[in-house]
């Protein structure tokens, strides 16, 4: 293997040194903006190989979008704050709760200090390694225009962003059950808590709930989560559906009807009721129970009505603990229902004499369900795999739990978010209208992403925390009156770090009561911070207030499916509030990528290669082509190494091959695009090339880059296993051949460009160095996007060249069938299709025949029949001596330049070959063919001699003297 990723190193110094990408930028600051948004990652921790896909996918497009003459910014930008930071650091200092990060210094204060500066250096460690990856990978990244959300003007735009959603009504703060991380502290919003579900094996209880004024009859409810129990103080009933009330010896029981009495047959195996009962819902509402776990409430142990009760699964009751639930708590605010916390903030149950007291809750239910069971109110109990939200960020189990949050009015814009995703006008690039953002995968503008926009709910934005911008809102500690600001200058004291712990020490005079105003603890979720990218990386609206306007909406933007639920859905969110218009027009969404059996990589489990060893083995050029060949948009792909490696196979080391012949025949020229009489081969490749540039464009105008990709991929395949095996004699003799292949290959690697930076430079330099009197551009990423003429297209010459390509590959199957080696010439071939004599010249020479004939041949056994899409050949397999000889000789000439490839040799060097063999009819055929032999293995003599040893015929060649 050549070390082609050594060459890409070099092609890196080369870029930098020459500063190509500064060049690049500079030649098209005036032009039109392509403008681009950059999810920003977290910096915490190295890129995988997810990260990896969405740079390249990046990168591809803004490529070619450069070429096409469009100024694009390639600004990057750093998610720095929240959890996956705060987690990371966690982790090296070895702690493992809030509790412990305030105890890392002398007080709150100090502890916050340390811990959040730590953060920062992490931040910066991480960037370092990314900025590494991106250099390796070839992706072009202006890191003077970079942003950090860790930044104080960062942090003021998100700010004046927050203000804004405040004076339209639609931020408010809100005691209620949210999806909460006991390991973080920290309530998460909805769409984080889509990011960790996981299947998981629990204990599902169906429960006894006795009637307070019927002992024996009992309620039966379900639940998987039996550390919520001690906090019932209801159960729900659906008031449209039958319930039934079946009667046993000692006991009765009242749950939904089910189709075939399925419930029933499940729960009271082998038991046969004395009495049944049908009951409508409405009917049990109202009805007083004994709890499970009695506690003095003011309200509640009765059942209520409640449409959200599913009848498909459980009992079609459902426990109300309006602590731990959504649905529980509207429950409980609609029936006044006491609202018992029988769990601490850190997951632990809480109160006297509860089973568990103390206990990490699903380590409680183990104690709850004995418990239960010793009071005989567990009427069935069994295991099943259910799906259960885990913090996205520690992999903890999260718990609904009731917390005080500010919250974003979402419910209040759900509409005008639905209409910008649909129908909203929108220009594309070529000025074309379209409604609403263009989606690729198109099916998750209604599905995924418009469904979620359908449902979508208010968005909790604050977070128990430390990292992360600091929620400026103000509170008197007096009255309770609220002070939000929007800017620095409305802090009055300005300071150098907005973060935490130093922004806590500013402090307000109450408007209201002359109290002192304290700046509530909470941090902004850090998808508030992405989704405000816009315009806060442009510092807007303190700075770059044109700049940034210019540049909204994205033209285009891509990131991966869970995007649709995460950024993708703030910045529709956000910029919906702000400017009543989506935040970019174009998002192409890559599926996840998973190890080579489809599971999740992980690195723990270390199930792929390392980025850099895929580098230092094939190159990133390889790893380039591969992801954007198989990329299925919207869908999970499969990481293999082994197809990596069959890209550099198929797409890299073929295409060097192609410009090592070029540079070995062609020499240095004088070149010029001043085609004359060309052969229908020349004509076929440059009608392939043109018929390539457009259709790349048009894929790139759809975003459709796999099919670009492997469009790409088969010209490749096409230029070096037809044009050039199909030319090699001609190429070396005929300067008409030579030029276009210069062409091709100049115009070909502006195409590849996009793709494969570092195969289309090496390419690129390489020709352009055999042309000696042409003034080419430094580099390949200096081109503009190639016009090919439209002269050059002919679809007669594509159609002839894809029939002659099917001619061979059936002669080829023919002589397989026979058992004829390619260098054993044959008479003729019959052919059921007219063909000019160029094309018959081709089949001819690739299929080793003295004649190709039109017309169909009877049944004959000295003919091999084949056919196939309508195309009918008759080979002839007959061999008289002269056809014999010829194929001795050809075996000859395989074998000495098997000879001259082992010993190193070269087109330049001439040789004298010495040949001995004891068959008297080889030494004729040698004397015969010799002219014929000297041509095709560059020698300038042979001779003939007694013996050299070994077995017959025994080949010597060395260098004349």
């Amino acid at each position: 293997m050549e070390n082609y990723p050594k060459k890409e190193e070099q092609i890196l110094e080369f870029w930098q040194k020459e500063k190509i990408f500064e060049k690049c930028q500079k030649m098209r600051e005036d032009a039109p903006i392509f403008s681009f948004y950059d999810g920003p990652p977290f910096a915490s921790g190295s890129p995988h190989y997810g990260h990896i896909l969405a740079s390249v996918l990046k990168d591809t497009v803004l490529r070619y979008f450069t070429m096409c003459g469009y100024n694009v910014p390639r600004s990057i930008g750093w998610d720095c704050h929240g959890l996956p930071v705060e987690n990371l650091v966690e982790k090296k200092l070895q702690i493992k709760t809030k509790k412990d990060i305030l105890n890392l210094g002398k007080d709150e204060y100090g502890s916050i200090e340390k811990f959040n500066s730590l953060c920062r250096e992490n931040v910066f460690e991480c960037i370092d390694e990314w900025k590494k990856t991106f250099l390796r990978l070839g992706r072009w990244v202006s890191y003077e225009d970079q942003y950090t959300t860790l930044n104080n003007s960062y942090i003021e735009s998100v700010w004046w962003v927050f203000k804004e959603l405040y004076k339209k009504g639609l931020i408010y703060k809100d005691y209620k059950v949210a999806p909460y991380c006991a390991r973080c502290g920290t309530p998460l919003s909805n769409f984080e808590v889509n990011l960790g579900y996981k299947d998981i094996d629990d204990n599902s209880l169906y429960l006894k709930f006795a009637l307070e004024k019927e002992p024996n009859c009992y309620f039966l409810a379900w639940t998987t989560t039996p550390w919520t129990l001690p906090a019932n103080t209801a159960l729900a009933i659906r008031p449209d559906v039958y319930y039934q009330k079946l009667y046993f010896k000692d006991e009765s029981y009242i749950f939904v009807e089910t189709k075939r009495n399925i419930l029933e047959n499940t729960l009271i195996e082998g038991k046969k009721p004395i009495k049944k009962e049908r009951i409508l819902g409405k009917k049990l509402v109202g009805i007083k129970y004994k709890p499970l776990y009695p506690q003095k409430i003011k309200q509640g142990y009765f059942t209520v009505a409640g449409d959200f009760v599913e009848t498909e699964e459980g009992t079609g009751i459902v426990h109300i603990a309006p602590a731990f639930g959504e649905d529980d708590m509207n429950v409980g605010k609609k029936y006044n229902l006491d609202i018992l916390i029988t769990v601490d903030e850190n997951g632990q149950v809480k109160g006297e004499n509860l089973p568990g007291e103390g206990l990490w809750i699903k380590d409680a239910d183990k104690k709850i369900i004995e418990d239960l069971k010793k009071k005989n109110l567990i009427l069935k109990e069994e295991k099943i795999t259910h799906t259960y939200p885990f913090c996205w960020r520690c992999d903890w189990p999260l718990l609904y739990y009731p917390i005080e949050a500010f919250y974003v009015k979402v419910s209040k814009i759900k509409k005008e978010l639905v209409f910008n995703n649909l129908s909203i006008p929108l220009k594309d690039r070529n000025n074309r209208q379209h409604k609403g953002i263009h989606w690729v995968p198109a099916h998750l503008k209604r599905g995924r992403f418009g469904k979620w926009l359908s449902g979508a709910r208010d968005w909790a934005i604050s977070r128990n925390r430390f990292w992360g911008a600091p929620l400026p809102i103000w509170e008197c500690q007096k009255c309770g009156n609220m002070k939000v600001i929007g800017s620095r200058k409305e802090l009055i004291q300005d300071i150098n770090d907005l973060h935490r712990p130093y922004i806590d020490k500013i402090f307000f005079e109450c408007e209201k009561c002359g109290g002192i105003m304290k700046r509530r603890e909470e941090i902004f979720d850090c998808w508030f911070e992405s989704g405000s990218m816009p315009y806060a990386s442009f510092h807007y609206p303190f700075e770059n207030k044109k700049e940034c306007e210019k540049r909204f909406p994205a033209d285009f933007i891509v990131e991966g499916l869970d995007q649709t639920r995460g950024w993708f859905y703030t910045l529709h969110v956000l910029s919906t509030i702000l400017f009543h218009k989506p935040a970019y027009k174009n998002v192409f969404v890559n599926g996840l990528i998973l190890d080579s059996q489809g599971k999740k990589l992980s690195k723990k489990l270390r199930n792929y290669p390392e980025p850099d060893k895929i580098f230092n083995s094939y190159g990133a050029d390889s790893l380039r082509y591969w992801l954007l060949s198989e990329v299925p948009a919207g869908e999970s792909m499969n990481f293999s190494e082994e197809l990596v490696q069959v890209s550099y196979r198929n797409i890299v080391s073929t295409l060097q091959n192609v410009a090592n012949f070029v540079e070995l025949y062609l020499g240095k020229t004088l070149w010029q695009e001043n085609f004359s009489h060309l052969h229908i081969l020349d004509k076929w490749i440059l009608s392939s090339l043109y018929s390539l540039e457009k259709d790349v464009q048009k894929c790139f105008r759809t975003y459709d880059l796999r099919l670009a990709t492997r469009k790409v991929g088969q010209f490749i395949q096409d230029l070096s296993l037809i044009y050039v095996r199909f030319s090699r004699e001609r190429i070396r003799n005929d300067k008409n051949a030579q030029e276009v292949l210069i062409f091709v290959l100049i115009n070909f690697s502006k195409i590849l460009a996009p793709f494969t930076p570092f195969l289309s430079e090496d390419i690129y330099q390489r020709t352009i160095k055999i042309c000696q009197n042409k003034n080419f551009p430094q580099s390949v990423h200096l081109c503009s996007w190639p016009k090919i003429k439209s002269s050059y297209y002919s679809p007669r010459v594509l159609e002839e060249i894809k029939l002659v390509t099917d001619i061979i590959a059936l002669g080829r199957a023919g002589r397989e069938e026979a058992n004829l080696p390619i260098r054993q010439p044959l008479a003729k071939i019959i052919i059921n299709k007219k063909l000019s004599s160029s094309a018959k010249e081709i089949i001819a020479k690739e299929l080793n025949l003295k004649e190709v004939r039109e017309g169909e041949e009877k049944k004959d056994k000295n003919f091999i029949f084949k056919e196939s899409k309508n195309i009918k050949i008759a080979l002839d397999i007959n061999i008289n001596s002269e056809l014999k000889e010829e194929g001795q000789v050809r075996q000859l000439i395989r074998l000495i330049n098997d000879l001259r490839k082992k010993e190193g040799l070269t087109i330049k060097d001439e040789v004298i070959l010495e040949i001995s063999t004891e068959d008297e009819e080889m030494k004729k055929i040698i004397k015969k063919y010799e002219k014929m032999i000297c041509h095709k293995v560059i020698a300038t003599q042979i001779t003939l001699v007694d013996s050299l040893g070994g077995q017959s015929p025994k080949i010597n060649l060395r260098k004349p003297a």
